[in-house]
């Protein structure tokens, strides 16, 4: 299982005072020498932390993939046409929103509509499109009918339980939607809310391709640097997936 890392809160810091440091290039770096396969980066249409000169330099910079979160709105669209990351992540936007609170609602007709119109214009770039969705079957099934290739689980809901029995309830939705996703041909990331101590039970769950993971791993990196705290999360999820 890959572990792709979220480097969203580092450009969150450098934002706070609108300054040079820290280096977002040298945390991708940093966090691909640590074993990451991935680094996730979300341009957000309020642009609070990545930019879109961020996008772009880190394209020529990245070595493993660059997966790059985003609306469907049409400029954000324009963009990634530009800069053609590896992969593209479709999820839900609200400016007033403090972090992403669920998944595409595909289920909606209007948003369903306006998903597939974004697919369809960048597949013309023939870049991988995962859509960032919440644990539901139905919802595979639409994915999968409007042309993703991958769907991305969120796991806020089984992260955020308050027992033991909503967290159970929780992660065999997972494992559900992970098997309904399989058996339509669609692959399987998962993220959102991942940290040090609920991610075992999540990287366990054998069809999924890679966990999406950032604020725990930057948190962890102001005490353990950020190279340490991609190792340690990358261990996790190596020792329960090979359990």
């Amino acid at each position: 299982m890959k572990l792709g890392v979220n480097i969203d809160h580092v450009a969150t810091l450098r934002q706070a005072r609108l300054a040079k440091e820290p280096n977002l290039v040298r945390a991708a770096v940093l966090a691909e020498m640590a074993g990451a396969e991935g680094i996730t980066i979300h341009l957000r249409e309020d642009r609070r932390h990545i930019q879109d000169a961020d996008v772009r330099l880190l394209r020529q910079v990245i070595t493993t993939r660059l997966n790059l979160e985003m609306a469907t709105s049409s400029e954000i669209v324009d963009l990634a046409l530009e800069v053609v990351p590896d992969m593209i992540t479709l999820v839900p936007e609200k400016r007033q929103e403090l972090t992403t609170e669920g998944g595409l609602n595909i289920l909606d007709a209007t948003t369903r509509e306006n998903t597939a119109k974004a697919i369809e214009r960048l597949k013309a770039k023939e870049i991988e499109i995962s859509l960032f969705v919440d644990a539901n079957v139905e919802i595979m099934k639409i994915a999968k009918d409007i042309g993703a290739d991958y769907v991305e689980i969120h796991t806020g809901k089984y992260s955020d339980a308050i027992n033991e029995i909503e967290r159970k309830e929780e992660l065999k939705n997972i494992e559900d939607a992970t098997r309904a996703a399989k058996a339509l041909g669609l692959k399987v990331n998962a993220g959102h809310g991942l940290d040090y101590k609920n991610v075992a039970a999540v990287a366990k769950i054998k069809d999924i391709v890679e966990l999406n993971i950032g604020h725990s791993i930057v948190a962890r990196s102001v005490f353990v640097g950020l190279e340490q705290a991609v190792r340690e999360m990358k261990a996790l999820i190596d020792n329960a997936n090979k359990a």
